[in-house]
């Protein structure tokens, strides 16, 4: 980010969120700390095995991401900055594959430390129907040698002046267990950076002088021994960290309740939690860390950035995974707020298809009907209660004013597609609304692969456009019963006359 750059993000109103989106591009930030490997072990259970009561898993997928560190730089690329990436690797497999996914995120070969004497850590979620039945953890109680940690801690002091924060992600791995490490903040700090850590473990005078610290509930309270339950007890234990570890704040995550930002000498600001639905908490953490730290960065106040951080974390809980959060999803979760989802259910088909696909993954029923829409009445309006009832989420797809036209002649639709748009997306039934422009919602279907397709019955089943498509994957079509004496056209005539 050039200078001018950097001093109008400095200059943004709390609320400017399109802006700050827009300021985090291209910010250098370094993160560094212990990265492992996640991976995901996908299938279906069918039968318990006859060896013990347990699942059978009939494995279908398999896929690899970078988590802990690297689930960080991972949301740092997903924000638009530039991130730099220091930590190290066993000579295993899975450290080959950490090479391998962090070159693909920077942009060329990963230059990752090496260290022999280390089992790169890989966490193994298996899954069925977007539950987790069970997870296996594979790491050595070897930590990385002094060497190494001595090291990175060299290369990221060299680095201090190429970029606008530094992110410390502790798993306790070994990667920041040093007594450099305070040594490291301190320069940090003297550089003019933000320094923020996602700590781990009860010692957090290895975090002394840090600005920002983001621990969640359970890590508050081992690091302070006091209780935390309440808000005033969170604020409490959040001071203590302050006051005892000359840390600027503590950005606590507190799951269903939000987020507690307590900084020294200010009053505590509490940001309920933004998530609707919660499909996998896994990685959030780093999402916050990567969140905030970014904001920080681009020189937001450390409220704009805990309410980036809170937004984006709603984003990723409702994914299946380690996730990621893109701006265009955060600007759109943070709409939703503001403006109860209503306008926000308005997407085009791609995004839609990748929402469909994390309901499927997470065990839901896609459903899909479509129509004109043009004077909204009690006919479309049981039409689609019995389209919602047939499935957990219905997609509406909506013809396009010249689709409308062409089926409907001259003159129609009485309302544009936005204004159709906006009055489907205010029902409470319809999950979201994807307009298409062909006559036929056909390519629509085959990109949002719904589990059920509904019409209506004045169609055949050999009618119904798209039947074959939804029964080849195993979907079915249902044929829903309709409300006599309501109409458009009838509509339309009786005023006319």
């Amino acid at each position: 980010m050039s200078e001018g750059a950097a001093a109008a993000a400095r200059r943004l109103p709390d609320g400017d969120l399109p802006g700050l989106l827009e300021a985090l591009v291209d910010t250098p930030v370094l993160v560094m700390g212990d990265v492992m490997l996640d991976r995901f072990i996908e299938g279906r259970v069918e039968r318990i095995s006859p060896e013990g009561p347990i699942p059978v898993l009939r494995i279908e997928r398999e896929t690899a991401s970078l988590g802990g560190a690297g689930n960080v730089l991972r949301n740092l690329a997903s924000l638009g900055l530039t991130p730099r990436f220091l930590t190290a690797v066993g000579t295993d497999a899975a450290g080959r594959d950490v090479q391998r996914l962090t070159g693909e995120i920077l942009g060329g070969g990963a230059r990752l430390l090496v260290d022999p004497t280390i089992q790169t850590t890989i966490k193994e979620r298996f899954l069925s129907g977007g539950h987790q039945l069970m997870r296996a953890d594979r790491e050595a109680d070897q930590l990385a040698k002094p060497a190494i940690v001595q090291m990175l801690m060299e290369l990221a002091e060299g680095q201090l002046g190429e970029v606008k924060a530094l992110l410390l992600s502790d798993y306790g791995k070994g990667m920041l267990r040093h007594a450099a490490l305070p040594q490291l903040i301190a320069a940090a700090r003297a550089a003019g950076l933000q320094v923020v850590i996602d700590p781990k473990g009860r010692d957090y005078g290895l975090y002394r002088g840090a600005s920002f610290v983001t621990p969640n509930r359970r890590e508050l309270q081992e690091a302070t021994g006091l209780p935390v339950g309440e808000p005033e007890e969170v604020v409490a234990a959040c001071r203590r960290i302050i006051a005892e570890h000359d840390i600027e704040a503590v950005l606590a995550t507190l799951s269903e309740q939000g987020m507690m930002l307590v900084r020294r000498d200010a009053e505590a600001m509490h940001l309920p939690a933004e998530a609707r639905e919660v499909f996998d908490v896994s990685g959030a953490g780093d999402t916050v860390l990567a969140s905030f730290g970014a904001a920080l960065a681009a020189g937001a106040s450390p409220e704009a950035a805990a309410q980036l951080a809170n937004v984006a974390a709603s984003v990723v809980v409702g994914k299946r995974g380690t996730a990621v959060a893109y701006p265009a999803e955060i600007l759109r979760a943070a709409q939703a707020q503001r403006l109860h989802g209503a306008e926000l259910k308005i997407l085009d088909a791609r995004t839609a298809a990748q929402e469909a696909g994390d309901w499927r993954r997470a065990g839901l029923t896609v459903g899909f009907t479509n129509g004109c829409f043009d004077l909204l009445h009690p006919g479309h309006i049981h039409l689609i209660e019995q389209a919602r009832s047939a499935c957990d989420r219905l997609i509406v797809g909506l013809n396009s004013d010249a689709s409308v036209k062409r089926l409907k002649g001259e003159g129609r639709p009485i309302q544009e597609e936005a204004a159709r748009a906006a009055v489907l997306a205010s029902l409470s039934g319809v999950e979201r609304v994807v307009v298409f422009a062909e006559d036929t919602p056909l390519e629509l279907i085959r990109t949002l692969r719904p589990d059920v397709l509904v019409k209506g019955s004045d169609y055949a089943l050999e009618e119904v456009v798209g039947r074959d498509l939804v029964e080849s994957w195993g979907g079915r079509v249902v044929l829903a019963e309709l409300k006599e004496g309501h109409s458009t056209s009838a509509t339309i005539r009786k005023l006319a006359g």
